[in-house]
């Protein structure tokens, strides 16, 4: 994983240029450029895969293209393979030498070939034109804006908001060729809002189990093929356990980090699981009164989120992949993206099967902005390079394909799941709700403390030139009786809340926040029996 940089066109300042990639140091280990008359093109490397010769920017044979690219494809074996049988040599065993000589061989047509989370930008040097890619999920970020003679490209809104113009992204599942001087147009290669469509219903449970398990474990096996040591983030739950056991099975050394308030009882699941493994297990003990105004600033300035519930996760999200950083761990999974695909949340099984299916879509068209926007920035700002198994093309297709009644079923929610790998999961585990972390020990409480502050803080990043920050949308929906339709018309009519309703959003978490003093006060005069005789009639 990297960050990358590109000012393309005569007005291209090194200086200028210098400056947006060092904003993206935190994302790698090295600096790389290349400067050209109007052509800069800089990586900043997070060394993975052929550590020491996959140096970028990445350069034909011919001279005649330039590769800035971001993430990894992880069937570059069996692409490299084929190119050779065709002909091609390669000068290391990088898949940044396999991206770009793909392109060469196949062209545009090389982004079905892909297997991976990337975003990319292969520049024709004769021309100065780049030609842009987004993986299709949109699990890796890229984001573009232009000053009049230059077009400016980076991985991060951060290395953007200096130039003082509306930011754009590249949408997830996109691609197209862009110039300094030309307006952008991008189209989809991937159609998000119309996965599995024409493809056949997987009713049978047997074989939806069968499938489901063939495919997670396929992804998993992809995305722990590394010499390095791989981490898990565990939050004791049924998506990041099943990513855990796993890697422990595929994979020589790995860690669990957890990060969570002591005594909850994820915190307790997730030591039960890595001590059952074996696996070395690090804990970030994290009580409500750790998280100050300070950590929200910072976990917004790393984010660039634009939905408040996002921004909390993030503060959440930070200690974990600043303790994996000290480890000195660099390739990570996630359990991201189950709960969209499988029916973790209520709203998917309390409409019909067509506005369920709707729901599934929209937000899995929106995890690139939300998910996995806090889950890039939180590790890369870090150094971390964190892989998202559930959210593998294949998986989210078939998934696509699986009726609602195979997601939630016996009131158990991913019930699909838990079936697919009942002989690997304890049943601790698998017979365990839901559960979310930040909600249930008290996190997500203290940090909704300073949720008045979060929009203001947001614009002093100057983020807003992409998005402000806005209404989050599960609130929305639910307001909206989980019609899909209302909630994106009503999100418009009003973006962001009033005063009113962050004053009383205050009060209750300020309650909440006040009850455990209030225990602390109380405790002691009871357990002295001051306490007031109960009154009987």
């Amino acid at each position: 994983m990297c960050g990358i940089a590109l000012s393309l066109g005569p007005e291209a300042d090194p200086a200028i240029f210098r400056r947006m990639l060092a904003t993206l140091a935190p994302r790698g280990e090295v600096t790389e450029t290349r400067y050209e008359d109007g052509l800069l093109t800089g990586v900043r490397r997070l060394r993975v895969v052929d550590r020491e010769r996959a140096v970028q920017p990445w350069t034909s044979d011919d001279g005649q293209w330039v590769l800035c690219y971001n993430g990894e494809v992880f069937n570059h074996y069996e692409l490299r393979a084929e190119l050779t049988a065709l002909g091609h040599r390669f000068r290391n065993a990088s898949d940044t030498e396999v991206v770009l000589a793909a392109f060469q061989r196949w062209g545009e047509a090389m982004v079905a070939r892909l297997r991976g989370e990337y975003a990319f930008a292969v520049v024709e040097r004769a021309s100065g034109r780049a030609y842009l890619v987004r993986d299709p999920l949109g699990v890796k970020p890229l984001y573009w804006t232009r000053t009049p003679g230059c077009l400016y490209v980076a991985s991060e809104v951060k290395a953007l908001v200096g130039h003082g113009t509306p930011i754009a992204e590249v949408p997830p599942g996109h691609h197209g060729w862009v110039e300094s001087d030309a307006p952008v147009r991008l189209r989809p290669y991937v159609d998000l809002l119309a996965l599995g469509e024409g493809l056949p219903v997987v009713e049978d449970p047997d074989e939806a189990a069968l499938l489901v398990r063939t495919a997670l474990t396929d992804s998993i096996r992809m995305r722990v093929d590394t010499d390095l040591t791989v981490g898990v983030v565990l939050s004791g739950g049924l998506d990041s356990s099943l990513a855990l056991l796993h890697v422990h099975r595929m994979h020589p050394d790995c860690v669990a980090v957890t990060v969570g308030v002591p005594e909850s009882p994820d915190v307790a699941y997730a030591r039960r699981l890595a001590r059952d493994l074996g696996v070395p297990h690090e804990v970030i003990e994290l009580r409500p009164r750790d998280i100050r105004l300070t950590d929200i600033r910072e976990a917004i300035r790393i984010s660039e989120l634009t939905e408040y519930g996002d921004i909390i996760n993030a503060v959440v999200s930070v200690p974990i992949f600043r303790r994996l950083r000290e480890l000195g761990v660099k390739v990570v999974l996630t359990g991201d993206g189950s709960d969209e695909l499988f029916g973790g949340y209520p709203m998917y099984h309390e409409v019909g099967p067509e506005a369920s299916r709707r729901l599934f879509l929209h937000k899995i068209r929106n995890l690139c902005r939300t998910e996995l926007q806090r889950v890039d920035r939180a590790s890369m700002a870090y150094g971390v390079e964190a892989r998202v198994p559930f959210l593998d093309l294949g998986l989210v297709e078939l998934a696509m394909r699986l009726p609602v009644g195979l997601k939630l079923r016996d009131g158990q929610e991913k019930w699909i799941v838990r079936r697919a790998f009942a002989d690997l999961l304890p049943d601790y585990v698998r017979r365990r709700p839901k559960n979310p972390m930040s909600y249930s020990s008290g996190l997500h409480e203290r940090a909704r403390l300073y949720k008045p502050f979060f929009a203001r803080m947001h614009r002093s990043f100057r983020y807003d030139l992409l998005e402000p920050v806005r209404r989050d949308f599960d609130s929305v929906l639910t307001r909206c009786g989980n019609d899909l339709d209302r909630a994106i018309a009503a999100g418009r009519a009003r973006p962001d809340y009033t005063v009113l309703e962050h004053a009383r959003d205050l009060v209750g978490a300020a309650k909440w926040n006040a009850a455990p003093v209030v225990r602390r006060l109380v405790g002691p005069r009871r357990a002295r029996g001051d306490e007031a005789p109960l009154r009987r009639g």
